[in-house]
């Protein structure tokens, strides 16, 4: 990871990272390098509590959405365990939709991703009728 990303993680790691810089991009870049690092469940536990601690100092707590959060982290990990990716520019080449912060938008009805209970807590997509 000498494109950055080793820096950006452990700032990110470290909730030292300014919100105003870190743009989506980033967030999926740090998700794919915390997802070579740690198994899911860790991956998970740290992403989380480092974004809500990046939010939290920005002064803006309600900014994490918790149903968005880990719905790309898990993208993130399915797309990683169906392919093999020598670095993230190979990962960001391959899975450009994910660089998109709509893309979460294909598995989600807009009320269900904009509900207060999306926010604060994982849910599910719909079900299918």
């Amino acid at each position: 990871m000498n494109d950055g990303t080793a820096e950006l993680l452990k700032a990110f790691l470290d909730k030292t990272l300014d919100n105003r810089a870190f743009s989506h991009r980033d967030h999926v870049r740090v998700a794919f390098a915390l997802l070579r690092e740690k198994d899911f469940a860790d991956a998970a536990a740290m992403f989380c509590a480092s974004l809500k601690e990046i939010a939290r100092r920005a002064g803006r707590p309600d900014a994490f959405h918790m149903t968005m959060t880990l719905g790309f982290l898990s993208l993130i990990a399915e797309r990683c365990a169906a392919g093999r990716y020598a670095d993230f520019a190979q990962f960001e080449a391959e899975n450009s939709d994910l660089l998109v912060k709509s893309a979460i938008e294909t598995w989600y009805a807009p009320a269900r991703l904009q509900s207060d209970i999306a926010r604060k807590t994982f849910v599910l997509p719909q079900r299918l009728p």
